[in-house]
């Protein structure tokens, strides 16, 4: 039978705290160290008084896992417990793809690689009447040490609201709500100034306008005049109604515009 070529934790024995005790799950730690895959099956003398999760697998190279054994909450005298034991059987996977059942059938039995552990568990330690005395001694201590410490707290409000001496001794935090107040002034003060500088290069945006409006106006009116006065009716006619419309339409322009200024002005005062 060959060597067993997987690394297991620990090597000769598992240790349980107690026996069928919740929470008493130990683990096994399976390391492969080969260039190989190895396929591994985990085996008991006691398989109906275990949970062995996983019971079986394979582990790729360089790869590890733990294996968890709980004991099954199930009637076991003492004297049968401390005959348990675990077996780890191991072989070296074939090359290429393989059915892991059909090989555990196929396998020769001189290929497999074993190894056994027995199980321990551990006798929980009955305190005695001298440490019993020691642990009251040491809890009288401790509250003591309690009642000092809630002694030397300082005071807070009570139910009814009355500020304790402690914090009407304590400068630091009216400094800092004064302080924390003084920066929300300074800041509501400098958002104030900016709302009011944009507010003035709106209204001078809104004057310009206005002015270029008026300037188109008396231009058009110059041209229509200039066109009557030449005597020729027939080209003032040509031009007349397109600068009209031209005119109109500016000055609808114009309106949209100032309109548009003043959402935006209220809306910087709302919000």
């Amino acid at each position: 039978m060959p060597n067993q070529v997987l690394i297991i934790e620990p090597q000769n024995e598992l240790k349980f705290k107690s026996f069928f005790d919740m929470g008493c799950t130990t683990y096994m730690k399976l390391t492969n160290p080969t260039d190989h895959t190895v396929l591994f099956k985990i085996k008991t003398t006691a398989p109906k008084k275990y949970c062995v999760r996983p019971n079986s697998g394979f582990l790729d190279p360089k790869s590890k896992v733990d294996i968890a054994i709980t004991p099954q909450p199930v009637n076991v005298e003492s004297n049968e417990k401390n005959k348990h034991k675990f077996m780890v059987q191991s072989v070296i996977a074939p090359e290429g793809k393989i059915n892991i059942d059909q090989v555990w059938k196929e396998i020769n039995p001189k290929q497999l690689m074993d190894y056994k552990l027995k199980c321990v568990f551990e006798t929980p330690q009955v305190k005695s009447a001298n440490d019993s005395g020691d642990n009251a001694a040491a809890n009288e201590v401790t509250k003591k040490r309690v009642a000092v410490a809630d002694e030397s707290k300082p005071a807070v409000k009570d139910s009814d609201g009355v500020q304790s001496e402690s914090n009407r001794r304590d400068p630091d935090a009216a400094v800092n709500q004064s302080t924390d107040v003084l920066q929300k002034s300074e800041n509501l003060e400098s958002d104030l100034q900016k709302a009011t500088n944009e507010v003035i290069h709106l209204r001078e945006e809104e004057s310009i306008l206005r002015h270029e409006n008026l300037r188109l106006k008396e231009e058009l009116l110059r041209l229509h005049q200039g066109g009557a006065g030449e005597g020729r009716p027939a080209r003032g006619h040509s031009y007349g109604p397109e600068k009209t419309e031209h005119a109109a339409l500016m000055a609808w322009v114009a309106t949209a515009i100032a309109m548009a200024l003043l959402g935006i002005i209220i809306g910087k005062f709302i919000m």
